[in-house]
């Protein structure tokens, strides 16, 4: 992945752009701190697409709702106690 100062990325965008396609995903720093990373659309949608369900969005949708067993109070397990 190539590294690019915010400021060539600017001044050089068609140019980062067709890098990006044809090497793959471009890494933008400003003040040489990693900032932004500029991907081939393919890749962005494939890792879109393996992407987990928010658990708000898991709340709030229907699908996620199940039923289950909640066990009794006091059925835990629990150490022993050790006495000294």
């Amino acid at each position: 992945m190539n590294v690019w100062p915010v400021q060539d990325a600017k001044s050089r965008f068609s140019e980062l752009l067709d890098t990006c396609v044809s090497e793959g995903a471009q890494l933008v720093t400003k003040r040489g701190a990693k900032t932004a990373v500029l991907m081939p659309i393919a890749e962005w949608e494939r890792l879109n697409k393996g992407a987990r369900t928010s658990l708000k969005a898991l709340l709030l949708s229907e699908d996620g709702r199940t039923d289950f067993e909640i066990p009794a109070r006091g059925m835990a397990n629990r150490r022993a106690t050790i006495t000294l």
